[in-house]
């Protein structure tokens, strides 16, 4: 057994605190790597220090929960407690102003009617005209929207037959397995979908999505691929997230013609 494993079996069987702090110091790296790709795509004034005090919180109680018998990498569990800490405290500061959310879920409307009368994704042009607003004001909102958004791959998203069930979008992506066993036919279920929309998505929002969450590109590593600036890079992510929003809440998902 390696010194890692000594390290959660002592834990395990005595609740050492030292043992458990000698294991928050292995793993403090992860709370660095989730605050980081968090924080990128958050507002100026929210502090990195701050969203990593939040995720050593995850941390601690992923300690103290996981279970090495299972056959889920601590990692792996880790980082959607870490990330999930990080998401619930910026979620109490309830920092994104109002109409930002409004204009999100207006957009997301659009496309949804729009996809259900087109059979296929809109075009941006078709998305402001259906808004009744400029494509340049359209590129405005997604802009500020992508500033505003809390890592939208790492929502909890219910299942379509109501059940509470419930998965994160970048499951489908990161970890095909639940350390939770109960429910995991319809989470299947739902991870099939959310996968399938992210194939039909237009090209370069899918590339975004996949550089991003696959190959874990920073948004300016992405623009230097597309040739676009990092600002184009969020519109593009925001709105691929809002059309997976639009279609999971009951538009068709088609791929492209």
């Amino acid at each position: 057994m390696d010194e890692i494993g000594q390290l959660w079996r002592r834990y395990k069987e005595a609740s050492d605190q030292a043992v458990r702090d000698r294991l928050i110091l292995t793993y403090a790296p992860l709370v660095k790597y989730v605050a980081g790709r968090l924080g990128s795509g958050l507002p100026s004034h929210v502090d990195e220090s701050d969203l990593v005090s939040y995720g050593l919180l995850g941390l601690i109680d992923a300690i103290e929960r996981y279970d090495p018998a299972r056959d889920v990498k601590f990692e792996t569990y880790a980082i959607q407690r870490i990330r999930g800490a990080i998401i619930d405290e910026l979620r109490s500061m309830d920092w994104v102003p109002r109409s930002v959310r409004s204009r999100a879920r207006d957009i997301e409307r659009a496309i949804a009617q729009l996809e259900g009368q087109l059979l296929r994704a809109p075009t941006d042009e078709e998305i402001a005209q259906k808004l009744g607003v400029t494509e340049e004001e359209l590129d405005e909102s997604l802009l500020e929207i992508s500033r505003s958004s809390i890592a939208a791959l790492d929502e909890l998203w219910s299942s379509p037959t109501g059940s509470g069930d419930a998965v994160a979008l970048v499951d489908t992506i990161e970890d095909p397995h639940s350390v939770e066993p109960g429910g995991e036919i319809e989470k299947t279920e739902l991870r099939e979908l959310i996968g399938e929309s992210i194939a039909s998505l237009p090209e370069r929002e899918k590339l975004v999505i996949t550089l991003y969450y696959y190959e874990e590109l920073t948004l300016r590593e992405i623009g230097e691929v597309l040739g676009v600036t990092e600002s184009r890079v969020s519109q593009l992510h925001t709105k691929a997230i809002l059309r997976l929003k639009a279609r999971l809440a009951g538009a068709p998902t088609r791929t492209d013609p």
